[in-house]
Parts: structure tokens; C-alpha cells; sequence
């Protein structure tokens, strides 16, 4: 088995290096303008603005992925309890040659399966049980190295820190309006209270919309990525394309009331919980068009058959 510090036998992808080290320095210089922007309007109060903030980036990189699993219904399992789920998880880090993640299982009629984690020795593959139901062996492997390349690309690490930042940005904003952060601009005027209460609230949403838009971009990237490492680990593009179509087919048919339920972490989805006429919209989605991915897989069938 390989390190943590070494190379797994999952094809490297520049472009998603590349786009991972582009978001997160991004995101990361928005957040620190933010809590610049903070501290400039609040300056009695910037070590509690410090602290805050720092607080919390640390407290959300070490939590986000066991706040994630808890969400998500993940519980992890034994091999006694799943051996063909195990089973399968290790010939493919035997194939990747990549460490065992964490393995769960999510109580969940909707088919599909996440990976979570700020590195893979923390990381976790959890599948649903509607998953496991409805896949055949050959494609539940495909959906499995489909996962696990993100745990070996890291990205799902960077989709983990870079989700929450925009979220850490609104938190911060709610707590300088409304938990006593004010209290560092008390003896100023009320044109500069009235301004700083417009500028707050302007810069917060700003950092939102650049950080939504680029987890976005870098999802659907990321998605296609997954695809092209999967299907050259196992050599088998048709499992995976086959089960994409079948588990994009069966979400549509899952009740509204539940997929709205499960869409605050579609980015982390083997397929997104969308209902079919969502899925027509991809401006903002998570993933590339299910049409996109097949056609990559298409792709990559005639260049392993020739």
C-alpha cells in the first residue's frame, strides 16, 4: 500500500491540480479580505474578529467532513455486516494502490455515494443502501473507483474547505450585525454605523457568489475527472456509463420532499439529487450533464479497445 506521501496508480490530472490551487487561493484571499474588511470597520474589536475567524476555519477544516457524514446519514460498517461492499473497496485500493478509507453505509432509498475527508487516511466512501440494491458487482465497482480517485486526487478534501468558506463569510457577517462586535464602533456617528451596516452585509454576499461560482466550476470539473480515472483503473467504462444512467434514471423518480432534502450536498454526490426537470438546467450545477459524462466514457471505450 502506498503513503500518504506517495503517488496512487490513479491517472494524474494536472487540470484539476491546477483548478484545486487556483479555488482555494481564491477563496482563501476572499476570506482574509473579509475578515480585513472586518477589522478596518470594527477596529476596537479585531482581536475578537481574529480569533472568530480563525476559530472557525480551524474548527471547519478539522469537523467539516464528520459534519458532512452526520448529515449525509453516513455510519460506518464492518466486513462482516458488508463483504461484498469491503470486498470490492479493497481489490481497488489493492489496484490503486492507495490506503483503505473508512467505509459506511447511508440508510437511504436514494441511489447514489459520496467521499469525504481532509485526507485520505481520515477520508470515507459511504454508499447508499438504495445504491447497493439497484447496482449490479461490475457497476457498484465503477461508482467505488469513481470515489475513491476523488480521496486520491484530493479533491474532495479542497471541496470540503472551499464549500464552507462562503458559509464561514455569512457567519462571520452575522456576528459582527448582531453578537456584540458593533459594540467596537459605539462611539462613532450614525452615517458611519449606517455605512458600515450596508458594507457588511455587501461584501458578505460578494464573497458568497464568487465562492459558490467557483466550487461550481470546479465540481463539475472535478466530476468529469472521476469519470476518466475510474474507468481507466478498472478498464471497464461500460460499468461505469451503465450505472451513471441507471442511478440518474432512478433519482428522478425519487419524491421531490427527499431530493430537496439531500441537495445541500449535491457537490459531494456520485450523481446529483436533482429531479428531472432540474437536471435540464446545468448553469449552476454541481455536475456536467449526464449526456457529457457518457460521451467521455464513450471516449475512453474506443481509446482502451484500440
Amino acid at each position: 500500500m502506498s503513503t500518504s506521501g506517495q503517488h496512487t496508480r490513479f491517472t494524474p490530472d494536472r487540470g484539476l491540480t491546477s483548478r484545486m490551487v487556483a479555488t482555494m487561493f481564491v477563496i482563501g484571499l476572499l476570506y482574509v479580505g473579509f475578515t480585513g474588511v472586518l477589522i478596518a470597520l470594527f477596529r476596537g474589536a479585531w482581536p475578537i474578529i481574529v480569533l472568530i475567524s480563525g476559530g472557525l476555519f480551524v474548527a471547519q477544516f478539522w469537523f467539516s467532513d464528520k459534519i458532512t457524514e452526520r448529515a449525509m446519514g453516513a455510519h460506518e460498517v464492518t466486513p462482516e455486516q458488508f463483504p461484498q461492499l469491503h470486498g470490492t473497496i479493497d481489490r481497488l485500493c489493492a489496484l490503486a494502490d492507495m490506503p483503505k478509507p473508512r467505509v459506511a453505509v447511508s440508510q437511504n432509498d436514494m441511489p447514489n455515494a459520496f467521499a469525504t475527508g481532509r485526507k485520505p487516511e481520515k477520508s470515507v466512501v459511504c454508499v447508499t443502501t438504495g445504491l447497493l440494491r439497484r447496482l449490479e458487482p461490475e457497476e457498484l465497482e465503477g461508482v467505488l473507483a469513481h470515489e475513491l480517485s476523488h480521496v486520491a486526487h484530493r479533491d474532495v478534501a479542497v471541496m470540503t474547505v472551499a464549500g464552507f468558506l462562503g458559509v464561514l463569510a455569512g457567519a462571520m457577517t452575522r456576528m459582527a450585525m448582531y453578537g456584540g462586535l458593533m459594540g467596537g464602533n459605539r462611539n462613532s456617528n450614525d452615517q458611519n454605523a449606517a455605512i458600515a451596516m450596508l458594507i457588511i452585509p455587501l461584501v458578505s454576499m460578494v464573497v458568497y457568489v464568487i465562492s459558490f461560482l467557483l466550487t461550481r466550476l470546479l465540481s463539475r470539473y472535478r466530476e468529469l475527472a472521476a469519470d476518466r480515472a475510474a474507468a481507466q483503473l478498472t478498464g471497464r467504462p461500460s460499468a461505469l456509463a451503465s450505472a451513471l444512467t441507471k442511478v440518474t434514471g432512478q433519482i428522478a423518480a425519487i419524491p421531490t420532499r427527499d431530493l430537496r432534502q439531500a441537495q445541500a450536498y449535491n457537490a459531494f454526490y456520485f450523481a446529483p439529487a436533482l429531479s428531472a426537470r432540474e437536471t435540464a438546467s446545468q448553469l449552476l450545477s454541481t455536475h456536467p450533464s449526464l449526456e457529457k459524462r457518457l460521451e467521455q466514457l464513450a471516449r475512453i471505450s474506443t481509446d482502451l479497445n484500440h
